[in-house]
């Protein structure tokens, strides 16, 4: 097996627009119906995830945070949406992602940002961690 060789001498480190180009990638190579479903939810990314929020999830360190869902999912939210409601929204964040990807060389930077935003969506769509840990699990066991 030949070994490739990157010249680092002249790259950096992806940028938060980097991040927004890898996200909006994977969001349109979802495919249908989750698509269509995820359409009106905004994605954002930011280096870290502020302090309030970590201190909410009782989280000692800004890198134990690689992305977050805000809003209403699809299965509380009601037939017509609340006037003044906010977009659903997915964070990532960058040094968080960027922190895990480094530590873990099975994935491609792209291939953590897509799971990271769909682990996401999937609150959206209602899931919690623990159903998404499990989907996940199984589909690791058909592999």
């Amino acid at each position: 097996m030949e070994v490739k060789h990157t010249d680092w001498s002249g790259l950096y480190a992806p940028t938060l627009d980097d991040f927004e180009a890898l996200a909006s990638k994977a969001l349109a190579e979802l495919p249908e119906p989750f698509k269509s479903l995820a359409a009106d939810v905004t994605c954002s990314v930011a280096e870290f995830a502020e302090d309030d929020i970590l201190e909410h999830f009782k989280m000692e360190s800004p890198f134990e945070l690689m992305g977050l869902f805000t809003g209403i999912g699809l299965t509380e939210d009601g037939a017509v949406p609340q006037t003044g409601q906010l977009p659903n929204t997915v964070f990532l964040y960058r040094r968080a992602i960027l922190d895990y990807w480094a530590e873990n060389d099975d994935n491609t930077l792209g291939e953590v940002v897509t799971h990271v935003l769909i682990h996401e969506l999937g609150h959206h769509f209602g899931f919690s961690d623990e159903d998404m840990e499990e989907i996940e699990a199984r589909a690791d066991a058909e592999d």
